[in-house]
C-alpha cells in the first residue's frame, strides 16, 4: 500500500508565535499548480479540521516554508513563505510570513545549508516573495543552533534562545514604497460603512491601519469577542478595497481568494490596559505604546506577526500615521515601539527617516524564538503526480 503513496521529507518547526511545516524546494515538483496541489495534502487542506494531514486548524499552524541554498551573492539561502489556508484549496505566496522566518536560519544550520560559527552565525535569508534579504542573528555556541535559553516571547509558553531578526532592508516589500499611496492617511469610501480614515504601509508586508471606531469597538477585544465575529466581513471589506488601492487586486470583494493574506490589516488605538485572552493577566497602559489587533487569513491573530510587527512599527515612526497618532510618544525617543496585542506585549527597535523621496525604513530588528519539533517523512498520494 506504501507505493500508493510519496514520501517527502520535512520538519515540523516553530518560528515565533506560528509552526510551520519546512520543506526543501528540491522536494516539491517544479510545476506551480502541482506543487500546490501537494502542499494542500501535505496540510490535510481544504478541510476546517485539516483532519488528513499536518495542518493545525489554525491559521497560525498553516503555513508552509520552502528552503534551498542560495544561488546570490547576497543570501547564504533563498526562502518562500505559503500561507496554506485551511476552508479553500489556496496557498498564498503573496507576502512573507515573520515569524516562520525565524525558524529559517536554524533549519538552515541543521539541515547543513550554512556552516555554523562558533557563538553566532549570522544567516543571510533572501525572502523570494518579497524579493527582499533579512538577517537572522543565530545563538551557535559549540557551532550547533542553540534552542534553550531564558528569552521569552508573548504567546509562547516557555523560554527559548533568543533569535534577532533584522528586517531593515524589507522596505517596500509588495508594493516598492514605504508608503504605496504616498500619503499618511488615505480615505477610502466602503460600501455599508461609508468614507473611512485608514493608513496603508509596506515594510515587511503591506499593512492597512484603521481605529476601533470604524467599527464600533474598543480595540481591546479578544480573537473570540462576539464583537469581532460579527465583524470580519466588514474588516475583508475594509482589507479588500485596501489592496485594491495600492493595485493588489482589480476587485475588492474578490481579495479574500486572490490575496486572502496580504495586506493584512490591524486594528489599531491609545494605550490601555486590558486582559490577555489566554490567561487573563493585566497588559498595563504603561507597558506598551499602542494596542493593536491584527488579522490574518480572516481571523484576528492571537499575536502580532513578525512582519506585521515590522510594519506597524515602521507606521509608528511615520509622523501622520493613524498608528504615529495612537502611538505614546515615548517611542519616538527611545526608537522602540513597544505593542499590546491580546497575548501580551512585543516590542521593535525601528526608525524611518525622510527625505525629498520621502519615508525611508532605516532599522527594523526584533527578537524570537524558535524550537525544532519532528523531522521525518510526510506522505502524499501518488496520483497527485500522475493526475492532472
Amino acid at each position: 500500500m506504501i507505493d500508493e503513496f510519496r514520501r517527502i521529507p520535512c520538519v515540523i518547526q516553530r518560528g515565533g508565535t506560528s509552526k510551520g511545516i519546512f520543506l526543501f524546494d528540491k522536494d516539491l515538483p517544479a510545476d506551480c499548480e502541482l506543487r500546490k496541489k501537494v502542499i494542500l495534502s501535505i496540510f490535510g487542506s481544504p478541510d476546517r479540521r485539516q483532519i488528513d494531514g499536518l495542518g493545525g486548524a489554525d491559521p497560525l499552524t498553516s503555513k508552509v516554508a520552502i528552503v534551498s541554498a542560495s544561488n546570490r551573492d547576497d543570501a547564504d539561502v533563498d526562502y518562500t513563505f505559503g500561507a496554506v489556508d485551511i476552508n479553500e484549496p489556496i496557498v498564498d505566496f503573496s507576502g512573507n510570513c515573520g515569524n516562520i522566518s525565524s525558524g529559517v536560519g536554524p533549519f538552515a544550520i541543521d539541515e547543513g545549508l550554512v556552516q555554523a560559527q562558533d557563538g553566532e552565525t549570522v544567516v543571510r535569508i533572501f525572502n523570494t516573495n518579497t524579493q527582499k534579504i533579512l538577517k537572522a542573528h543565530i545563538p551557535t555556541p559549540n557551532r550547533k543552533t542553540q534552542y534553550l535559553g531564558d528569552y521569552t516571547i508573548d504567546g509562547v509558553p516557555g523560554e527559548g534562545a533568543k533569535i534577532l531578526l533584522d528586517y531593515s532592508a524589507a522596505e517596500g516589500s509588495v508594493t516598492g514604497k514605504l508608503l504605496p499611496t504616498g500619503n499618511p492617511v488615505d480615505v477610502i469610501n466602503v460600501p455599508t460603512l461609508g468614507k473611512i480614515e485608514l493608513s496603508i504601509v509596506d515594510a515587511g508586508n503591506p499593512g492597512c491601519f484603521i481605529k476601533p471606531e470604524v467599527l464600533n469597538l474598543l480595540g481591546t477585544e479578544g480573537p473570540h469577542d462576539r464583537k469581532i465575529l460579527d465583524s470580519l466581513d466588514s474588516i475583508e471589506l475594509i482589507r479588500g478595497t485596501a489592496a485594491k488601492l495600492i493595485g493588489l487586486v482589480t476587485d475588492a470583494t474578490r481579495a479574500r481568494i486572490e490575496k486572502p493574506s496580504v495586506p493584512f490589516l490591524a486594528i489599531v488605538s491609545e494605550p490601555k490596559a486590558y486582559a490577555s485572552f489566554t490567561d487573563a493577566s493585566t497588559i498595563s497602559a504603561d507597558d506598551i505604546d499602542f494596542v493593536i489587533r491584527p488579522f490574518y487569513m480572516q481571523e484576528m491573530h492571537k499575536t502580532v506577526g513578525g512582519t506585521m510587527t515590522v510594519c506597524a512599527g515602521a507606521a509608528a515612526m511615520i509622523e501622520g500615521t493613524l498608528v504615529n497618532q495612537v502611538c505614546s510618544p515615548n517611542a519616538m525617543q527611545t526608537k522602540t515601539v513597544r505593542m499590546g496585542h491580546a497575548c501580551g506585549t512585543v516590542s521593535i527597535e525601528a526608525e524611518v527617516s525622510k527625505d525629498s523621496q520621502g519615508f525611508h525604513l532605516t532599522k527594523a530588528a526584533f527578537g524570537r524564538t524558535s524550537r525544532r519539533i519532528m523531522e521525518g517523512f510526510v506522505y502524499v498520494p501518488e496520483s497527485l503526480y500522475t493526475t492532472r
